[in-house]
């Protein structure tokens, strides 16, 4: 049987190491789900329950693996859909590949069902390369350039295929004018900064007493480099959320993350340090950063557009995090003098103590920060971690202890809601033996998590490994906007935008033949996790939890502060509750 298109495009992509594609179908890429089901012994289509949904599978996928993330969607609605989980991968600068159908070329221009202007549609999020194919014999080098672009550039590519298209024959180019011949294959090149910038930046950095360290996802594979800077320049070491995986939360020196989401030991480096080194991070805070002036700045990244835009830094070395601290190390002086050390070593010491306290304090039902805390000290070796965007990302930064060899993410640059489960299940699928856990607050589950236990329920049989964990943070309120319109807008909350039926989770997980786990007993949320941590199959984890404990930045501003009373003075509905846990957590 001759080759067509579509037979053509999953060969291809197979041979470019493909092995999975996140999707939905739809008469608009017939064609390749019938070439997917041909080839399904080679690349395994994975069905989620929204397109949205498959993005984020695929982002998540090469963020945990490092390679190419691939989804499909039909075209119209289907492609729109596509577009929230290719911008996450886009801000954290994942190299994606999506694939959309479009209506017959015939049909174009004429008002035509599901005809959607889909270049013009993705042209910003896959700015680097979107294309529709127009004839059979440019399917070869579509798909070889939105590969290779996709990994050079670290960014989103999209191929667009007509279904008429896709039924036709495949075809060589033919070797004439106006053809293109490509090839596969692509490896990133060896990227290092210059001789003479490697020495101004270890003069800058041998001249500092106070130095701190930021690191971001860039730094990921710098484990060891970015240790051993820190040990001979007696830095402190922040993380941006991206990077909470780098170094292990178990070293003394490491501050934990910074920002509004941040830690105290962190604020408190910056604002005394008098030399900054930030690798691989575009954290985007700079008020958390230290004051134009006080310090001398030293950035490293593999993206020469995210060099010194956060802080003005005074030497900028574009190159690859591990292989540029690699040749920085030998030219950087012991300190002898450890004060700095010893003063964030100490910080670091206290705020475990205060986290530990602010954790343990009573709340109605169940302390949020004590369901993060009791499982810190339980997760699994090499474990994967996932979380959503809102409060639970708070208690996520500040309160899980990150030991080596364990990974974890979030949506990072876009800060999506909902990304929480569709990144569990990707990691899941990418890394079937590690034990994977979701954070997630009841908005975002509310919003697709619950959809995708149907996807958990319907592959979890395939994985040599069943635990998956999804902790719900039932607290039945959309909790960080509502502190956020509390204490940077002033307002009291609104109900009406901010409370969120409660729904029963773990039953909701029993009944699709998962298992379910509720806890509303702050004294049983230990003996939870470890029933959770040791089933036989994914477990949804029901916490019912307080929505008035505060997540307290690392600094409480004169403003913030104002903002807050101006709230409570305003007839906030729950004020009652949150100065009780406000005084709580403040005395703690």
């Amino acid at each position: 049987m001759k080759e067509n298109v579509s037979d053509f495009l999953v060969r291809r992509l197979s041979e470019w190491g493909v092995r999975r594609i996140f999707g939905y179908p739809g008469d608009g890429i017939n064609g390749v789900m019938g070439a997917l089901n041909r080839t399904s012994a080679e690349l395994d289509f994975i069905q989620v329950r929204h397109e949205e949904m498959a993005a984020l599978m695929a982002c998540a996928h090469a963020k945990f693996t490092g390679e190419v993330g691939v989804c499909i969607a039909t075209s119209g609605p289907g492609a729109i859909h596509l577009l929230n989980g290719l911008y996450d991968a886009k801000l954290d600068h994942q190299p994606v590949v999506a694939i959309v159908g479009q209506q017959k070329r015939a049909a174009l221009g004429g008002n035509y069902q599901q005809e959607i202007d889909l270049i013009s549609l993705f042209k910003d999020v896959a700015h680097e390369y979107v294309h529709m194919v127009s004839t059979p014999s440019q399917i070869r080098h579509i798909v070889d350039r939105a590969m290779r672009i996709a990994q050079a550039e670290r960014n989103v590519c999209c191929i667009i295929i007509p279904n008429d298209i896709q039924e036709m024959d495949a075809e060589q180019p033919p070797h004439e004018h106006g053809t293109v011949h490509s090839g596969i294959g692509y490896k990133a090149p060896r990227v290092v900064p210059w001789a003479d910038e490697l020495h101004r930046a270890a003069d800058t950095l041998n001249a500092g007493s106070k130095v701190a360290i930021l690191i971001g996802a860039g730094a990921l594979n710098a484990t060891a480099e970015v240790i051993k800077v820190a040990d001979l320049l007696g830095a402190g070491i922040a993380k941006a959320l991206l990077g909470k995986a780098a170094v292990s939360d178990e070293l003394p020196y490491v501050t934990g993350s910074i920002g509004l989401l941040g830690t105290k030991p962190s604020y408190e480096m910056m604002t005394g340090c008098d030399t900054l080194l930030m690798i691989g991070s575009s954290f985007p805070y700079s008020e958390f950063l230290p004051e134009e002036g006080q310090a001398r700045g030293v950035q490293i990244d593999i993206n020469g557009r995210m060099i010194s835009i956060r802080y003005p830094m005074e030497v900028n070395l574009v190159g690859d995090s591990a292989q540029t601290l690699r040749l920085l190390i030998p030219l950087l002086k012991q300190k002898n003098d450890r004060a700095w050390r010893e003063r964030i070593e100490k910080n670091v010491a206290e705020w475990w103590k205060t986290l530990e306290a602010r954790a343990t304090e009573s709340a109605n039902p169940i302390n949020p920060q004590r369901v993060f805390w009791e499982l810190s000290s339980r997760l699994p070796d090499n474990c994967i971690l996932t979380c959503d965007s809102g409060s639970s990302a708070n208690w996520y930064a500040q309160n899980l202890k990150i030991r080596q060899g364990m990974m974890a993410s979030l949506s990072g640059g876009l800060a999506t809601m909902g990304s929480g489960v569709p990144y569990a299940i990707a990691a899941k699928f990418a890394h079937p033996k590690r034990t994977v856990i979701s954070l997630v607050g009841d908005g975002a589950m509310q919003m697709n998590g619950m959809n995708e236990l149907i996807t958990i329920a319907k592959y979890w049989r395939r994985w040599s490994d069943p635990h998956l964990i999804v902790m719900v943070l039932n607290n039945r309120d959309l909790n960080l906007v509502t502190w956020e319109q509390r204490v940077t807008e002033g307002d009291p909350k609104f109900n009406a935008s901010q409370d969120v039926p409660d729904f029963p989770y773990a039953r909701y997980a029993e009944l699709i033949g998962l298992h379910g786990v509720r806890v509303d007993r702050a004294e049983d949320v230990g003996r939870a996790w470890d029933h959770a941590l040791n089933t036989d199959r994914p477990v949804v984890l029901e916490a019912y939890t307080d929505p008035d404990v505060p997540p307290l930045p690392p600094h409480v501003t004169f403003k913030q502060a104002k903002a807050y009373a101006s709230a409570m003075l305003q007839g906030d509905s729950d004020s009652a509750g949150v100065i009780k846990q406000l005084v709580k957590q403040i005395f703690a």
